[in-house]
């Protein structure tokens, strides 16, 4: 092998596998002189890969772990397997995986031929995944929708998109894509909305055919002090607010005890205290917790909640009775 670029490559594969090589195997397997071995294992080095040679009749060398991770180089199948991994990570939002996953991905498949693009589509496609209950209203995220958002993000490259909201209706966006947020159940792209001229948070599973225009432009001043808080504040301002009133038959410190967070009751006397605030929580979630306090209370407002509680309270009086064995 005369092409020395080439054969760097094919010797940093080599090295990539977890074992030591001895200086006759690779130079065989190259077909060069130990001593070309020897200078491609100096060039390597310069280019930072940390390779130990190790003493010995024949020598040996390895790849060890350095300070920087320096590129890899993949063989097809063990860039499939990351492709895929990748892409089932990403696309069901892995609590812990993130953003990194996706910039991952969007490098991988931007690189991949289109032969080795057409295999993980087809792995992908025949793979069903285990959704647990946790997931919610079930949503799942295309993983090409997000390396398409991740690499506009990186890029900073305009986007265009059709979207469905939450009462069903759908337009078609144009926007600054800023950054992409994971909150281990749902992914969101927060962004600048060119038509609106105002920021948005966009839930990524209800985006459809999104298009990088190739349009460059300057990232913009975000009003928050990162992404992730910009999406918290947006998922807050949209949970209902409820407003509460609900005496307790237990001492203002027992009540307080087992509400934590959701305000300061006011004694009533010994053994009774009223609670009244204003909370941004769903109905069901509130009525589970005032169920769990475990002393006696009567909900003077809201009235939908006081209905809540005398629907929930007959399906566990039904579920409690005989006949459900």
């Amino acid at each position: 092998m005369t092409d020395t670029p080439a054969r760097l490559l094919q010797l940093l594969s080599l090295l990539q596998t977890p074992r030591e090589w001895p200086g006759g195997e690779l130079a065989d397997r190259l077909g060069v002189s130990r001593r070309t071995v020897r200078r491609d294992v100096d060039r390597l080095r310069e280019l930072g890969y940390p390779v130990q040679a190790s003493l010995g009749a024949d020598g040996g060398y390895r790849l060890v772990a350095g300070k920087a991770m320096p590129p890899l180089v993949l063989d097809d199948e063990e860039a499939v397997a990351i492709a895929v991994g990748l892409r089932a990570g990403a696309g069901h939002a892995v609590d812990g995986v993130e953003e990194a996953s996706v910039r991952a991905l969007a490098k991988l498949e931007q690189v991949l031929p289109s032969r080795l693009r057409h295999r993980v589509a087809t792995l992908q496609a025949a793979t069903m995944p285990l959704v647990g209950p946790w997931r919610g209203d079930g949503a799942t995220v295309d993983p090409h929708t997000l390396t398409v958002m991740a690499s506009a993000v990186t890029g900073k490259e305009r986007l265009r998109f059709d979207y469905r909201k939450g009462d069903g209706s759908e337009s078609r966006r144009q926007v600054e894509p800023y950054r992409l947020v994971s909150t281990g159940r749902r992914w969101y792209l927060v962004a600048y909305d060119i038509e609106r001229e105002d920021w948005r948070t966009f839930r990524v599973d209800r985006v459809e055919n999104p298009f990088a225009t190739g349009s460059r432009f300057a990232p913009r001043e975000l009003p928050a002090q990162n992404a992730a808080e910009f999406v918290s504040r947006s998922l807050t301002r949209m949970q209902p607010e409820l407003d509460l009133d609900v005496t307790f038959e237990a001492p203002a410190d027992f009540v307080a005890a087992r509400l934590t967070g959701m305000g300061t009751p006011v004694p009533l006397g010994e053994a009774r205290c009223r609670l009244r605030v204003r909370v941004t929580e769903s109905l069901e979630w509130v009525a589970v917790r005032l169920a769990l306090v475990d002393c006696e209370f009567a909900v003077a407002s809201p009235g939908a909640l006081t209905e809540y509680l005398a629907d929930l309270g007959a399906r566990i009086t039904r579920a409690a009775g005989p006949g459900l064995g």
